[in-house]
């Protein structure tokens, strides 16, 4: 999708010194961004809070990346807000992120509708609440007929045990005779992924300096590139997101070829 001109100088009115929407090339914004939200424990932390508070002010910071994306003129937008690993942390800690992901979504479907976002999640949602999975189909039934960007939440959501799926679901449609094995290919393995019918991201943006993928889209990754910014993902803004893209536009996409002169 092209970006709204207009619209997109208005959200970026007051530069901060270091980065311009100049320096944007608006034929070149990536399709689809990823962004691992890391740091609000260690946020809250510095500040002498609970970690709870972490989680609440970085529910901020998503509503901001949302709207940046929609601005940008992305097609996709997608963020890691849940782990398959992430069961192990304190009850206290997961029940108040159930909470908060029923709560915000409700609290967000104007925006969703203003923008003419629609709504996808990635991930195996029936371990959720109940409460947790209504909401959720509500946000999925009510964005449906929208034609605008994907915002696409990765809840419960662990990339190794959704390679194993597509690995279960490919083997029984071969075993039950609805797939020959010999025509089992990168684009049968991608259509049984929770990202069927998605690009693969061009960006990735990992917050709080982390230099790991925390098995998060091991598949759909392959030639991504990554951008890491020390910043917490509270603090994260419009600002930190166009460093992003900057940065990305700076780089020479190979695929695995060579760029001939």
């Amino acid at each position: 999708m092209l970006p709204d001109i207009q619209k997109l100088r208005e959200y970026y009115s007051e530069a901060p010194g270091d980065v311009s929407l100049d320096e944007l090339d608006l034929e070149r914004v990536p399709r689809h961004v990823s962004i691992i939200m890391d740091g609000n424990g260690r946020w809250a932390t510095a500040r002498g809070l609970d970690r709870s508070k972490g989680h609440v002010a970085g529910v901020d910071a998503l509503r901001e990346a949302v709207t940046t994306s929609v601005r940008l003129g992305l097609d996709v937008f997608s963020v890691y807000a849940f782990s398959t690993e992430n069961w192990r942390r304190p009850q206290r800690e997961v029940d108040l992120l159930m909470h908060l992901f029923a709560t915000t979504l409700v609290n967000e479907l104007p925006l969703f509708h203003q923008e003419n976002v629609r709504l996808r999640f990635l991930g195996d949602l029936e371990a959720l609440p109940e409460r947790t999975r209504v909401v959720f189909q509500r946000g999925l039934d009510e964005t449906a007929d929208h034609t605008g960007m994907v915002f696409a939440l990765a809840v419960n959501y662990g990339s190794r045990a959704e390679i194993a799926r597509a690995a279960r679901s490919i083997a029984l449609d071969v075993l039950e005779g609805r797939l020959d094995a010999s025509d089992v290919d990168e684009g049968v393995v991608s259509d049984r992924l929770y990202t069927a019918g998605l690009p693969d991201p061009d960006l990735l943006i990992r917050t709080s300096g982390e230099l790991r993928l925390s098995n998060y889209l091991l598949w759909q990754l392959a030639y991504t590139e990554f951008y890491v910014t020390d910043t917490l993902w509270p603090d994260f803004d419009r600002w930190d997101y166009l460093r992003a893209v900057v940065a990305f536009q700076g780089r020479s996409r190979r695929f695995g070829g060579v760029v001939r002169s």
